[in-house]
């Protein structure tokens, strides 16, 4: 995906959403996962910032990024239930296509 250069997203914002793109359908990845692939290993809280300030939620799954322990951390900086409902259903989906039903 080509980013707009107008967005005023840092570079490590922009590297955050892009490796963001790679997490499948249905499926998540940890902050820590994210944070080695754009080889910043350290920057596990920087990864959360970045993705509470993705400005299109829609296209880019933030939502498909959990916490190591495995609990779903916060979806666009509020723990409303939203993020926990997001991977269900796309979980959901994925199972139904992958059944043929």
């Amino acid at each position: 995906m080509k980013f707009n250069k107008n967005t005023n997203l840092t570079k490590f914002e922009l590297a955050v959403l892009r490796t963001t793109l790679e997490i499948p359908f249905g499926e998540t990845r940890t902050y820590a996962w994210v944070a080695r692939r754009i080889g910043k290993p350290r920057a596990v809280r920087a990864v959360g910032s970045a993705l509470r300030n993705n400005p299109w939620p829609l296209i880019i799954p933030c939502h498909r990024v959990i916490r190591s322990d495995g609990s779903l951390g916060l979806y666009a900086g509020r723990d409303d239930g939203r993020k926990k409902e997001l991977i269900a259903l796309e979980q959901s989906l994925r199972d139904t296509m992958k059944n043929g039903v």
